[in-house]
């Protein structure tokens, strides 16, 4: 039997991309900096946890021997094994973004060599032609926000005015993506995800590369707080991933969390929802007991980034990590002759970096399944290597763009 079971720590990065300066980065390093901020105290909250970064089992897989080649050091006060039992590697980025399409469909094996549409910083973020058409043809009076803003700083700011106006909260980041966030019962989901669809359409013109509904409950600003019905809207990959070359050859991929939407529901045998990375990784081992030989899981853990590394968040990111550790065993007690697990991340989202944006950086690459030999594999030129690895694995034809590690 040959099944994949490919995890992405959302934004879970290892700092040392060659090019991080272009994007305002240099120096970032995700683990690295949580890895020294709980060295040092910073990283420790009440209730939640104390002391250094703990991973033992991602550590025992390589994660140590991974940082140093990858950004010039071991995480500081983290325990490096004596041994490793893991394939393990850093991967750099050779898209054009820091964004999630484009570090989801290079993992699959379709890097983005074009330039995404962005909004300006400066005055209004969006051009008035597509808010009058949007607002014309969704039926709404107008929007506000239009402008670069964080998620919850922005319906802390301006969701009792929505829930008084009846207007969508329009906003943007550093990424290519307009996010509208609105009230699940006050403006109603569906509305919500209609006037995306709506956004999303007038939006391809400008090569924007996702929209984002961004639902949120609560009657005031003390108790408004966002749902797990966010629903992205991306473009399509620019040419066919591993996910479509699995479904050609009869396999069945398994998206877990918001892959779906990530590769806008093409390549997908079925979808499987979840909120929050506890449920989701639940959601995962479910998948592989249903997975058949052939078939690939591919979950998306979110929290890393949504919750922690956008709200710059140390103890949190730091705690979601040693829990997600914490249950790598489950993982490896449910892996039969022939499974293929690989951990990695589509990019960085440093909680120690200034502003609230994802961060240019390599990230994991570490791979592992009975019968595979432990093994370093260096820094990566690009991560299609991991989709083309995984092609291999499964037994079909390897794209252009990617060479396998095994």
């Amino acid at each position: 039997m040959a099944r994949a079971f490919l995890f992405v720590l959302d934004s879970f990065g290892v700092g040392g991309a060659p090019d991080a300066s272009a994007y305002g980065d240099e120096g970032a390093d995700t683990l690295g900096h949580i890895a020294e901020f709980c060295a040092a105290g910073a990283g420790d909250r009440a209730g939640l946890r104390e002391g250094p970064l703990s991973l033992p089992n991602m550590s025992e897989l390589g994660l140590m021997h991974i940082a140093r080649p990858a950004s010039g050091r071991f995480p500081a006060g983290m325990q490096v094994p004596e041994k490793v039992y893991g394939i393990y590697g850093a991967a750099t980025e050779i898209s054009r973004g820091k964004d999630t399409p484009s570090g989801h469909w290079e993992i699959a094996g379709t890097p983005v060599s074009f330039d995404w549409g962005y909004f300006p910083i400066e005055g209004d973020a969006f051009p008035q032609e597509f808010i009058d058409a949007l607002c014309r043809e969704a039926g709404v009076s107008g929007i506000l926000g239009n402008c670069h803003a964080s998620g919850t700083e922005i319906i802390a700011r301006l969701g009792e005015e929505h829930v008084r106006t009846g207007k969508p909260i329009c906003y943007t980041s550093s990424d290519s993506v307009f996010q509208v966030a609105a009230h699940e019962v006050h403006f109603g989901l569906d509305r919500l995800l209609a006037f995306c669809r709506l956004a999303r359409g007038l939006l391809d013109p400008y090569n924007i590369g996702r929209v984002i509904a961004r639902p949120f409950i609560g009657q005031s600003v003390s108790t408004f707080q966002r749902t797990g019905n966010r629903r992205d809207f991306s473009v399509l990959p620019p040419e066919p991933t591993l996910l479509d070359r699995l479904i050609e050859h009869g396999r069945h991929v398994h998206a877990v969390g918001k892959i779906g939407d990530i590769f806008a529901h093409q390549g997908i045998s079925r979808v499987i929802k979840a909120n929050g990375n506890e449920a989701l990784m639940d959601a995962s081992l479910s998948a592989i007991d249903e997975a058949e030989d052939g078939d690939l899981v591919f979950t998306n853990f979110v929290d890393f980034d949504m919750i922690y590394g956008h709200r710059r968040d140390v103890p949190g990111y730091a705690a979601a990590l040693e829990a997600f550790d914490a249950r790598l065993p489950e993982v490896h007690k449910k892996l039969k002759p022939g499974d293929l697990v690989v951990l990695t991340a589509d990019h960085g989202c440093d909680p120690t970096w200034r502003g609230t944006d994802h961060t240019r950086e390599r990230v994991p690459v570490i791979a592992y399944g009975p019968g595979i030999r432990s093994r370093s594999i260096g820094v990566r030129r690009s991560y299609a290597d991991i989709g083309e690895s995984i092609a291999r694995h499964l037994g079909i034809p390897t794209g252009p763009h990617g060479r396998s590690f095994l």
